[in-house]
């Protein structure tokens, strides 16, 4: 098959990046087409083909949700998309970037949220290359070497994986633990707040001293009734 890709030239990997963006646009697995690159052109051109191909694609994807809007993506996707949009649109930059980390991040979904946001094309494109690169080498190495998984490109891309998926959970560990701080900080500066025992919290500290004093001033009194009297 790679004799027959090297007979067509340079136009094949255009061809494949022409092609693999607009499967990426019709929400295509973005694994399978990096796979297909991989068997196609290799590791070594098959890699960058596979960056291009899911920047390109994803860039595609992105203008076209800003320019038909909300109502067509939420018939294609609904929920999810907005439960992402908000998510990408409070962080920018590093929010895409978080999408093309976290495991369990839906590739095709960032790529349309994203587009309702205020995030500028060129910083989703910038977002994007860099957070798919690893992906993308990890599964055009293993498409490029089914045949041969053990062998070092193999298991480079295994470890590189294995590298994501565990630094993709950290993050969302970390982030997940910023929102839990922030939340019970919120929760504390509340008025009126219940008590960890479900009780109303004591009144301020000032009103318990004005009790206290009035209480005090009736008690040392030897006839507490003629204070009372006008």
């Amino acid at each position: 098959m790679q004799d027959a890709v090297d007979a067509v030239g340079a136009v094949a990997p255009l061809a494949f990046v022409a092609i693999s963006s607009l499967l990426t646009v019709a929400m295509f697995p973005g694994p399978l087409l990096a796979g297909a690159s991989g068997l196609l052109f290799g590791t070594a051109l098959g890699t960058p083909v596979s960056v291009v191909a899911a920047t390109l694609g994803a860039s595609l994807a992105f203008s076209l949700a800003r320019r038909f809007g909300a109502r067509s993506v939420d018939e294609l996707s609904g929920h999810r998309v907005r439960v992402v949009q908000d998510f990408i649109a409070q962080r920018g930059f590093l929010a895409v970037l978080y999408a093309r980390i976290l495991p369990a991040m839906p590739y095709n979904v960032v790529n349309y949220a994203a587009g309702l946001t205020r995030v500028p094309l060129l910083t989703f494109a910038g977002a994007t290359a860099l957070g798919c690169a690893p992906r993308a080498f990890a599964y055009t190495a293993l498409g490029g070497n089914l045949s041969n998984l053990g062998s070092p490109a193999a298991i480079a891309a295994f470890a590189v994986l294995l590298a994501m998926g565990v630094g993709g959970l950290a993050v969302a560990a970390r982030d997940a633990g910023m929102r839990r701080r922030l939340s019970s900080f919120g929760s504390r500066n509340r008025p009126n707040q219940l008590s960890s025992s479900g009780d109303r919290e004591r009144p301020p500290s000032d009103d318990v001293t004005l009790r206290r004093s009035g209480s005090g001033r009736g008690s040392s009194s030897p006839d507490g009734r003629s204070e009372a009297r006008p």
